[in-house]
């Protein structure tokens, strides 16, 4: 059977971290996320934010923040200080290296509000749920473009850090943070066989 387009797509995106200092259009950039925002979310009500940076300055501040926090939380949990400063250095130049960063957010503005916490939690779980739905739209449509993206987590062990640096709406939430840009770099991956991973009942 031969494999679908989609298919190949899926099977053929990787997580990039490296990229050629060449900026992306910012046509470019809107054709992603216009992607993006057409994930579906629960009752459609379409949780997604995204801060987009391209400027130097900014990704500078907002990688030098997220070490300082990096490097404290660390620090704390008394790991060796080698190990520290190649983690925060490491994460540092993923951020400043990439010519685009986009923050994606959630917001439970529009989100439904009930009188127990246990439906809240859910509701606050289909929000997520949601934003990361709309992140694979746009990983799975940045290769489709000449591009090369990257998925990190690391906003959310600072989203605090994240909304002040960016100046962010006070109902957004950071999820993660995706690098995106013209692919320095090659990879390969496997993955675990599905057997591995599936019950049939």
């Amino acid at each position: 059977m031969p494999k679908s387009e989609i298919v190949e797509l899926i099977k053929n995106r990787r997580s990039l971290r490296r990229y050629q200092p060449e900026a992306v259009p910012r046509q470019i950039i809107e054709s992603i996320l216009d992607a993006a925002i057409w994930a579906p979310s629960a009752h459609n009500r379409q949780p997604w934010r995204f801060a987009v940076i391209e400027q130097a300055a900014t990704k500078d501040k907002l990688a030098s923040s997220m070490g300082a926090r990096l490097r404290s939380d660390l620090t704390a949990d008394h790991v060796p200080k080698a190990i520290i400063e190649k983690d925060v250095s490491r994460s540092y130049d993923r951020i400043i290296s990439a010519p685009v960063i986009i923050v994606l957010c959630l917001s439970m503005s529009d989100m439904d509000s009930y009188s127990d916490d246990g439906r809240n939690a859910n509701e606050y779980t289909m929000a997520v749920q949601s934003t990361a739905m709309a992140g694979q739209n746009l990983l799975l449509v940045a290769p489709s473009l000449g591009l090369g993206a990257c998925w990190m987590c690391a906003p959310l062990f600072c989203p605090d850090v994240v909304v002040d640096v960016l100046e962010l709406p006070s109902d957004w939430q950071p999820q993660g943070m995706i690098t995106l840009g013209y692919p320095a770099q090659e990879r390969q991956k496997e993955r675990h066989p599905l057997e591995t991973k599936t019950l049939w009942r």
